[in-house]
């Protein structure tokens, strides 16, 4: 017995002496932990064909869903000739409109047209399901004032009669540049969407008043989005905001 003792106290001994060694090896912060999350978030983007956005991108700027916001960063210094000959080379442009876009690019040289239609697709999806959802919150952040009033107006009578909008965004098939210009600073540019779009109405019962929840409609938008480009304060802001919605004629 007082073999088996002597055996189980060193027994215990060394398992103190491991159990010691592991937390001081495992509990010990190297300050690399931080830096390689960073790194797996950014090579998992990069395999699934991301990129981190980026907050100095002259966009139609819109608060997500799931993130928070980016602190602005300074754009790259891009001179005049460089934002007119990308302008001029910018395809699907009528002369109106390109002559537009130079005006804008010689307040803010960092003015990119292919960054402002991405984002501003983005930005008609948003709406277009915020719209549906009757979420004013967030139209609230895209719209102008009398925009907003519209879209909201119409979302409240819709409640009052206990309709409720079912709706699929499918995608954007087309969203071309048809007009744009500078006045008093404030730049605008009006962008014509063809869209594609599974909606449907029902009453209060549940019955389809509208739409129909089994097939893809196609949706043609002509919208006008418009931002402050007058001042170096002002374009530090790189909101644009709709401020006029028309249907094709």
């Amino acid at each position: 017995m007082e073999k088996i003792d002597l055996f189980t106290l060193i027994s215990l001994i060394v398992a103190v002496i491991v159990v010691l060694k592991l937390r001081s090896v495992l509990g010990r912060r190297t300050g690399d932990e931080e830096a390689r999350v960073e790194r797996y978030r950014a090579e998992r983007a990069a395999r699934q064909g991301g990129a981190p956005a980026s907050a100095s991108d002259n966009v139609v700027a819109m608060p997500r869903r799931e993130r928070d916001a980016v602190a602005a960063t300074p754009a790259a210094e891009v001179t005049q000739a460089d934002a007119e000959e990308r302008i001029k080379t910018y395809p699907s442009v009528e002369a109106a409109a390109r002559t537009g876009l130079i005006d804008i690019a010689r307040l803010d040289p960092a003015f990119d047209p292919d960054v402002f239609i991405r984002g501003a697709k983005q930005a008609y999806e948003m709406i277009v399901t915020a719209f549906a959802e009757g979420n004013r919150k967030l139209l609230k952040d895209l719209l102008s004032r009398d925009v907003y009033d519209g879209f909201t107006r119409a979302i409240s009578d819709r409640e009052s009669r206990g309709e409720q909008v079912d709706q699929s965004f499918v995608g954007i098939d087309k969203a071309d540049i048809m007009e744009s210009e500078v006045k008093s600073g404030i730049a605008s540019i009006t962008v014509r969407f063809v869209s594609q779009l599974i909606s449907a109405t029902r009453d209060k019962a549940g019955a389809i008043i509208g739409g129909d929840p089994q097939r893809i409609k196609e949706v043609t938008d002509i919208w006008t989005f418009s931002r402050d480009v007058s001042t170096a304060k002002a374009r530090a802001n790189p909101n644009w905001r709709l401020i006029a919605t028309q249907s094709p004629a």
